[in-house]
């Protein structure tokens, strides 16, 4: 009997799986222990184990697309089986009906249930795999082709990268699992692409790929916005303009002066070569002085100043003037997301006043034999975790039906990069101490601005501190980053007269505001929470024990 395989939960936070490779087809005879294929998880890449023996009926999900967990993924049984019923959501009374039926009608329904899987079978006997934009961040809705590595023709191997794709938190490899020959780019360089849409054909030389593409297109469930046959008739009118771009592209390594092989990302030449900047010229702010896309942006020749010079020369002659630039996936999915965290959750704000005189005479001593360096910052960070571990509530989640109170302290630290803002996240800051605090944030903030954090590093967080002290903002209010019900807005300090016990003195103040979703958390407990990370700041030797 035909028995329905469903995505399995392979880790304890694991909500889909991404079906990385597929090691049986339809057809193949299974055995139980046959591995059938391989699942990206939310935390590796782990092998489907079959439990049943038969035949692979039915495969539901293509490779590189996402199933979320116990959703069907594959069907085995006896070979020829009817397996139908089980994916409309019946079970045995579908095959009475069918023996009840009488044989001319079976006879005539036959080719219609034969369809379906007729398409499968004419697809499997392609020898090429489409490539789809994959899911890489918990916010991603889209990617965008920042530059292809790879033009159609060009053999490819497993392991090697064909494109850099720009999504909502950095600039990221799109690695091809499969060896074979770029058959079709449905992409350009520059333009967008949903999750799940279809970017690539990786196969065999002369392989049918149209069909491929017929068929994902039929067999997908949104609605059909691409026309797949024409895209692909226009990429074979496009295939020898392309061609003739290739010599650039696959030109010796630049190199310095000196004769040094050039550090600079495959984005970062791509985007100079179209803007006719000698990548020569350009200093690196990279890692080991690598030239990255920043780099390039903010280049300025040597002969601008001059002829700016001369365009202002002419006494009351102006000149109108703009520039347009497409909205970088950052920046869409931060509009995005704070627009629905300012709308949709009920802001209200605390704000507090700390004298950090302390705090002030604190840093400098600890810093005397600190292994690092302790920032205000770091000590505002360590300080937060305490309090938020005597006030759980601020530390938690609107989740619509339910709340969540977080046991765990994992502090997200707001950095502004060049497109937007970034939020590496500190696990466990509560445990850490003001050292460990300051290596990570030194480490996040620096990954995070040469565009290098993974998705571990900005996922999790459960409290959000925003600090532009350092920009010489005195105070300020932030919108709460979700899922977290509060962000902690950090002014600079300021020196300022105060008064104390009746007498006027020089006191250093800093302003910091709290924004809490007023659905979790109520005036009085985000009150309380200023009051306790008041007095650790106030007295920082508490913050140490």
């Amino acid at each position: 009997m035909a028995e329905i395989i469903r995505m399995p939960k392979m880790s304890d936070t694991m909500e889909e799986g991404v079906i990385a490779a597929w090691l049986k087809k339809v057809g193949d005879s299974v055995k139980p222990g046959d591995i059938l294929a391989e699942v990206e998880t939310d935390k590796a890449t782990m092998e489907l184990e079959s439990y049943d023996e038969g035949v692979l009926l039915y495969i539901g999900v293509k490779e590189k697309d996402s199933v979320p967990v116990n959703g069907v993924i594959a069907v085995i049984g006896e070979k020829g089986e009817d397996y139908q019923h089980l994916l409309d959501g019946g079970d045995a009374p579908a095959e009475e009906k069918k023996e009840e039926a009488p044989k001319a009608e079976q006879k005539k329904a036959e080719p219609t249930k034969s369809e379906a899987p007729a398409e499968k079978i004419d697809v499997s006997n392609i020898n090429a795999i489409v490539i789809t934009m994959p899911k890489m961040s918990d916010t991603m809705q889209e990617g965008t082709i920042a530059t292809w590595l790879k033009k159609v023709g060009d053999d490819v191997k497993s392991g090697e990268i064909i494109a850099e794709v720009e999504t909502d938190k950095a600039t990221m490899e799109l690695e091809s699992y499969d060896d074979g020959t770029l058959l079709y780019i449905g992409v350009e360089a520059g333009d967008a692409v949903a999750v799940d849409g279809v970017i690539a054909v990786i196969g065999e030389k002369g392989a049918d790929y149209e069909t491929l593409l017929k068929a994902q297109k039929f067999e997908s469930s949104e609605a059909p916005a691409e026309a797949n046959p024409e895209p692909a008739a226009e990429a074979k009118k496009e295939e020898a303009p392309k061609a003739s771009a290739a010599p650039a592209a696959s030109s010796a390594p630049a190199t310095t002066a000196d004769g040094d092989r050039l550090k600079a990302s495959p984005l970062a030449k791509k985007m100079a070569e179209d803007k006719g900047i000698d990548i020569r010229a350009v200093n690196g702010s990279g890692e080991n002085g690598r030239i990255v896309k920043r780099d390039v942006e903010n280049f300025v020749p040597a002969a601008a100043p001059q002829a700016a010079a001369s365009a202002v020369a002419a006494p009351g002659v102006g000149v109108e003037s703009f520039k347009e630039e497409k909205v970088s996936q950052m920046r869409k999915v931060i509009a995005k997301r704070l627009a629905e965290s300012k709308f949709g959750a009920p802001h209200f704000y605390v704000t507090m006043e700390i004298n950090m005189d302390k705090a002030i005479e604190a840093r400098k001593s600890m810093n005397e034999i600190s292994p690092v360096k302790i920032s205000f910052n770091d000590m505002v960070i360590k300080a937060t975790a305490s309090a938020l571990r005597q006030h759980p509530k601020v530390n938690s989640s609107w989740l619509g039906d339910k709340i969540r109170y977080n046991d765990h302290i994992h502090i997200g630290m707001a950095v502004a990069v060049d497109e937007g803002l970034l939020v590496p996240v500190i696990r466990f800051a509560d445990s850490l101490s003001l050292s460990q605090i300051s290596t990570q944030a030194k480490s996040l903030g620096g990954r995070a601005k040469t565009k290098e954090l993974q998705p571990k590093d900005w996922e999790g967080n459960t409290f959000t501190i925003s600090n532009l002290g350092m920009f010489g903002v005195d105070e300020f209010t932030a919108i709460i980053n979700p899922p977290d019900a509060c962000i902690l807005a950090v002014g600079g300090i300021k020196e300022t007269v105060i008064v104390k016990d009746g007498q006027m003195k020089i006191g250093n103040l800093m302003k910091v505001t709290l924004s809490c979703d007023h659905r979790v958390v109520d005036g009085s407990i985000g009150a309380a929470f200023l009051i306790t990370l008041k007095s650790l700041l106030e007295d920082p030797v508490r913050i140490l024990v």
